[in-house]
């Protein structure tokens, strides 16, 4: 008796597992990209609201994400001229450094849908003398690179490799999306 009643207790156990594996998986799409305007990224995207709200976040951000100089000739070294200007961050530290001149959003999208499942996720993207592009680093304060002092340069900026205002969809599939299509004989 105490065998069958141990063996039914690991089999209810099991179900749960065997419930999940069997369920319809659903898609997420993550949309992402680099825009100079709003106005680009929502020819690109089709969604200006969703533009207007990832530009505006990335512009609060500015100031305690950009790279800090403490003079203009040290940002001119790496950024254009005419894009170093003093800021102030939002604790109250002036510096000197470049302007956003872009913003990089991202939208996780409902895969069967197309519909917005989640707001969009923005940071500012500053445009150095190279033509390359960087926004900031993960880690720190919510990855801005509010812990680098004056003079810390391109210290917590991440480069990115986007080409700008050209919408970039990457497909990422729910639970059992590799194994779906294995079978395996037994053996």
């Amino acid at each position: 008796m105490k065998r069958s009643k141990a063996t039914a207790l690991v089999l209810m156990s099991a179900v749960p597992l065997l419930l999940t594996a069997c369920q319809k998986e659903e898609t997420v799409q993550v949309q992402e990209g680099l825009y100079t305007s709003v106005e680009a990224c929502s020819e690109a995207t089709g969604n200006p609201s969703s533009c207007r709200e990832a530009f505006a976040t990335a512009q609060k951000q500015s100031a305690d994400a950009a790279p800090k100089y403490a003079s203009k000739e040290e940002c001119a070294k790496e950024y254009p001229a005419e894009q170093c200007v003093q800021q102030q961050t939002s604790a109250g530290t002036s510096f000197i450094g470049p302007m956003m001149m872009g913003f990089f959003m991202s939208q996780m999208l409902n895969g069967s849908r197309g519909a917005v499942a989640a707001p969009p996720a923005s940071q500012p993207a500053f445009k150095d003398n190279a033509n390359g592009w960087a926004k900031p680093a993960p880690g720190g304060s919510g990855g801005l690179n509010t812990a680098s002092g004056i003079g810390a340069g391109k210290a917590g900026l991440a480069p990115v490799s986007a080409e700008p205002n050209r919408a970039v969809t990457a497909s990422r599939g729910g639970f059992g999306a590799r194994s779906g299509g294995r079978s395996s004989v037994g053996g």
